[in-house]
């Protein structure tokens, strides 16, 4: 419920806007509307001054919406409207009307960036840990320690910002990314990543063969936060016990700890702890759990962190208002840019389908981002809202780009192009959009299962 509570919202805010950009504008331009709706099928909601204005309407499927102008193309129309129709109306003004949808989330893209900026946002330093031999990682000379400071000239304050500016930037054909970092000592220097077109097709497959991990400080095997119904409160653990041992075999960290009881699923540990300075025996027996197809040991507990080592080790920064305008426009641009990149090169084949999103994943999404926090929830819409926006403006007939290049041929040969084949791309264009949501959703499906 909470995943499609917030999928929901997210949808109805980004609909919302962008049809109110056709409306805006339609009035703007003389153009009688008739229907403004968010979603489509059964009427759960309506509102109507009078016979003669706009009826405003909330619909069951949330999946999109539309604005039913007065026009003699879907029907007959009174005289009296006849000045307000849309297809009466000159070319530039209707051009402008069905533009104004993706523009719209462009700009509410760029208003949610500048909010994001504005706000400020905590994230985990961009500080590598153990590189891997073999990874991309290795081959440019990374090293544990490194921090991230900027990809190719843009600044990346936290690590999920480290990660997708990486990302988005293999999709420049293969061309050479240059990263900034500096060690422990802020002695800075620069790293060259070079990405072939082969590693940046799945997403997922380059984060693997990146290499790139963050960096965790070795903490000692105190426990923290015990789950209630875990093992480790079963066999009677507290926040605060310190792992002396296991089975008799020394443990001096927290990972070591954690990989042994990974190893020990539904098998008993003597375990011997430290409490009040008191040393004390007792019997663990981690739970079996299946991580990535294979058996596991949990106890249900988690490390504790001094309060001052986790704030070293976040990252936390803001702009003021007047700064955060260029940085907004500049974020929408990259993004906006990064994903016309990654449509052409699905496109090709040069990146694989699998980076297509249903409705699905973007209502996990929708749910993960807000449990994180309202500057994540805001910074998933402003994607999402990058994404429609752009997604619209492709000239496909049935979206918004289909007819402005209907609108660009009319500029050019003088008339409108006939109806007969306006219907038949359309048609074209539906076919094609309907098996992308289809093909969409199977992958959404699939990613369930995994």
């Amino acid at each position: 419920m909470h995943t499609l509570f917030y999928f929901i919202i997210a949808i109805g805010i980004l609909v919302s806007f962008h049809e109110f950009g056709h409306f805006w504008v339609a009035r703007r331009a003389g153009v009688k509307v008739l229907r403004f709706s968010v979603g489509f099928g059964k009427v759960l909601w309506s509102y109507q001054k009078d016979a003669e204005s706009t009826e405003y309407v909330i619909s069951a499927i949330p999946l999109g919406g539309y604005v039913k102008m007065v026009d003699e193309r879907e029907g007959e129309v009174k005289k009296e409207d006849l000045p307000f129709a849309f297809n009466r109306q000159p070319l530039p003004a209707k051009a402008a009307i069905v533009a104004a949808g993706p523009v719209f989330n462009l700009a509410l893209a760029v208003a949610l960036f500048w909010t994001v900026f504005v706000i400020g946002e905590i994230g985990i330093k961009p500080i590598l840990g153990p590189v891997e031999q073999g990874t991309l990682a290795a081959e440019a000379g990374f090293v544990e320690g490194d921090e991230i400071i900027s990809v190719n000239g843009k600044s990346t304050p936290t690590w999920s910002e480290a990660l997708s500016v990486l990302i988005a930037s293999t999709l420049d054909n293969g061309e050479p990314i240059d990263v900034k970092v500096k060690n422990f000592e802020d002695e800075q220097s620069t790293r060259i990543l070079k990405i072939s077109e082969k590693d940046s097709r799945d997403p997922d497959e380059l984060y693997k063969r990146l290499g790139f991990k963050p960096w965790t400080p070795e903490l000692k095997p105190i426990i923290g936060q015990v789950l209630a119904d875990g093992a480790a409160s079963e066999a009677g653990l507290q926040t605060g016990d310190l792992i002396i041992s296991a089975d008799g075999i020394e443990i001096n960290d927290w990972v070591q700890w954690v990989d042994y009881v990974k190893s020990h699923p539904d098998v008993a540990i003597n375990v011997l702890i430290e409490r009040n300075d008191r040393r004390m025996p007792i019997t663990l027996t981690p739970k079996r759990v299946i991580s990535e197809q294979k058996p596991e040991g949990k106890i249900g507990a988690s490390v504790y962190v001094p309060k001052d080592l986790t704030k070293s080790m976040q990252a936390e920064y803001s702009l003021s208002p007047l700064e955060a305008v260029p940085a907004a426009l500049e974020k929408t641009y990259y993004y906006s840019v990064s994903t016309l990149k990654m449509m052409g090169k699905m496109l090709i084949g040069q990146a694989s389908v699998e980076n297509l999103s249903g409705p699905i994943s973007i209502a996990q999404f929708a749910g993960q981002s807000a449990t994180m926090g309202l500057t994540h929830f805001l910074k998933f819409l402003a994607l999402v809202s990058v994404s429609l926006g752009v997604l619209n403006l492709i000239p496909i007939p049935v979206l918004d780009g289909g007819h402005l290049l209907f609108f660009g041929i009319e500029a050019i040969k003088g008339s409108p192009v006939s109806e007969k084949i306006q219907l038949f791309f359309q048609q074209i264009g539906m076919a094609l959009l309907f098996f992308l949501m289809v093909f969409a959703m199977i992958l959404d499906i699939g990613r369930l299962f995994q």
